[in-house]
C-alpha cells in the first residue's frame, strides 16, 4: 500500500510537469505566428505571458485533476484488496485462494511440462473448546496465532488463505508431496509452540491433511483428497499430518 501511494504521487507530479510543459508548448507554437512581427519587448512580453499562464493555471488544475484520480486508484485498490482478504487474519479469503489456486493449476495443466504441486488443508484442534471456555476474543486471538504459524512456515510463492472458521488452505507450487509434509510439519510445531496466554495453559494444536501432485488436477479433485487426509489426521487423535499422492480422481471417490 505505501509502494502504491509513493509510485502514484511521483505520477502525479510528473503528469502535472509534463501536462504544464505540453500547454507551454502549444501556447508558444499557437503564438509563433506572430513573434515575427514583434519588437524584442513585446516579444519578450509575449514568451513570459506564454510561459507564465499555462504554468499558473493549467499547473493547479492538472495537480488537482491528477490528485483526484490518484486518490481514486487507491481507494480502488483498498476495495480489491479487502474484497480479496479475511479481515481476522489478513490472509486471502476463501474466494480469493481458491480462484488463486484454479488459476495456477489451469496455466500448469496446460503445459507440456508438468510441474508438481502440493495442497494442504489446516484445520484447529478442538476450537469449540477454546471458543466455549474462554470466549470468542480468545478463539480470534487464536486463529490469528494460527495464521501466524503457517505464514511462518512458508516461503514467498507459496499461498494460504482462510477458507473456513478455523480451516486454513495452503497451496505449495512445485513441493512434491515430501516436501508438502516438511512444510506440514513445520506448521503443525510451530503452532505448537506459540502460547495463547488468555487461555491459561490451553494447548492450541492443528491437524493437517493434504495431497501432492504430479499431473494435471482440478482444484476440487485436489481438495477433496486433502479434506479426506485431514479427517485421517483428526481420527487418529490430532495434531498430525497425513499427506497422501494424488492419483486421479478414483482417489477422491
Amino acid at each position: 500500500m505505501v509502494d502504491l501511494s509513493v509510485r502514484s504521487k511521483a505520477r502525479v507530479w510528473l503528469g502535472t510537469l509534463a501536462g504544464t510543459l505540453l500547454c507551454i508548448t502549444a501556447a508558444l507554437v499557437v503564438d509563433s505566428f506572430n513573434f515575427p512581427h514583434l519588437d524584442p519587448e513585446q516579444l519578450q512580453r509575449a514568451l513570459t505571458v506564454d510561459i507564465l499562464l499555462p504554468t499558473v493555471l493549467a499547473g493547479p488544475l492538472l495537480f488537482m485533476l491528477l490528485s483526484k484520480v490518484r486518490q481514486l486508484a487507491i481507494a480502488q485498490h483498498e476495495l480489491e484488496v479487502l474484497a480479496c482478504t479475511d479481515s481476522l487474519t489478513t490472509l486471502l479469503n476463501r474466494g480469493a485462494f481458491t480462484m488463486m489456486v484454479e488459476a495456477w493449476l489451469a496455466q500448469v495443466n496446460g503445459s507440456t511440462t508438468p510441474r508438481p504441486g502440493t495442497l494442504l488443508v489446516v484445520d484447529a484442534d478442538h476450537f469449540k473448546s477454546i471458543n466455549d471456555r474462554f470466549g470468542h476474543q480468545v478463539g480470534d486471538a487464536a486463529l490469528q496465532r494460527i495464521a501466524a504459524g503457517i505464514q511462518g512456515a512458508l516461503r514467498p510463492a507459496d499461498l494460504v488463505g482462510r477458507i473456513g472458521g478455523e480451516e486454513f488452505g495452503v497451496f505449495l507450487p512445485g513441493a512434491t508431496r515430501r516436501q508438502g509434509v516438511e512444510v506440514a510439519e513445520r506448521i503443525r510445531t510451530l503452532v505448537g509452540s506459540m502460547p495463547l496466554a488468555a487461555a491459561g495453559h490451553a494447548r492450541l494444536t492443528v491437524s493437517v491433511g493434504g495431497v501432492g501432485f504430479s499431473h494435471a488436477a482440478s482444484y476440487d479433485d485436489l481438495f477433496k483428497v486433502a479434506d479426506r487426509c485431514l479427517y485421517e489426521a483428526k481420527n487418529a487423535g490430532r495434531n498430525r499430518v497425513c499427506v497422501m499422492d494424488y492419483i486421479g480422481k478414483s482417489a477422491a471417490a
